[in-house]
């Protein structure tokens, strides 16, 4: 009964991961960017920890946490890149 719940959830990340690069690609600003990516890496982050409920272990989750952080980091750093470059 996992498998198929992991089967369902890996096609939804998938299809979210084809959007996020889309976006990435089409996106007009450096903000649409930086978004997608970010997105993007908590898809992986998530597929990982799908993979860590079907296979029953916990090798991952050193990376789970570290990209989540990376992630959260390098968002509000070009956020706020980006509004001090507007506001000058």
């Amino acid at each position: 009964m996992i498998e198929i719940v992991a089967w369902i959830c890996g096609i939804m990340l998938c299809l979210g991961a084809i959007a996020c690069v889309i976006r990435v690609i089409k996106g007009p600003s450096i903000l649409d960017r930086v978004l997608g990516l970010d997105v993007l890496l908590l898809i992986i982050s998530a597929g990982l920890c799908i993979d860590m409920a079907v296979n029953q272990h916990t090798d991952y989750l050193l990376f789970v946490v570290a990209a989540c952080t990376i992630g959260f980091v390098g968002s509000v750093t070009v956020s706020r890149y980006v509004s001090d470059k507007r506001n000058a």
